[in-house]
């Protein structure tokens, strides 16, 4: 299982600004999981370019199960990470997008601005999170429940949870 975390952020990508939700994806990832996975994380700039170019070569080459980028799903001129994703994807799973959103209202108005979501090329999972860490914490904590299965059907890689921090959901056979 690869993963892969890409944070979308043209002061982060120049040093300028200290990227804390990659860290914090990771941190989480490795305290959720309890199956054996290799995490990477890139930084990268904002802009439909960098942002379509990073996701079709992890998908087409390097093959990666899963991608988690964070950053750039706002309304800024700049914040183009949906248009490049629906530019990447096959197959756009537009209910973690929904989810994300309405479990960020119940913490700020402005989740309504967020335009978050995800979806499948090849057997890659890629789901965009919110750029800010309280929010990416509540964002996985609600959506992780289905990305086990998820990967399963697109025939990705499988991964465990710890129930005691994720509960994955599975059907019964």
């Amino acid at each position: 299982m690869h993963i892969v975390v890409v944070t979308i952020s043209d002061r982060a990508s120049k040093g300028i600004y200290e990227d804390l939700g990659g860290p914090l994806i990771e941190d989480w990832l490795t305290t959720a999981i309890t199956s054996p996975f290799d995490v990477t994380r890139r930084i990268i700039p904002d802009g439909f370019e960098s942002v379509r170019d990073t996701l079709i070569d992890l998908c087409d080459q390097e093959r990666v199960d899963l991608v988690l980028t964070t950053g750039g799903t706002g309304p800024a001129p700049r914040d183009e990470t949906p248009e490049a994703m629906r530019a990447v994807l096959i197959k756009e799973l537009l209910g973690f997008g929904e989810l994300m959103r309405r479990i960020s209202l119940d913490q700020t108005p402005t989740a309504i601005l967020s335009r978050q979501t995800a979806g499948t090329r090849g057997r890659t999972l890629i789901i965009n999170l919110p750029g800010k860490p309280a929010a990416i914490q509540m964002c996985l904590d609600a959506a992780f429940p289905a990305v086990p299965y998820c990967l399963q059907l697109i025939g990705a890689g499988m991964i465990e949870t710890d129930p005691n921090i994720i509960k994955s959901f599975k059907p019964a056979n």
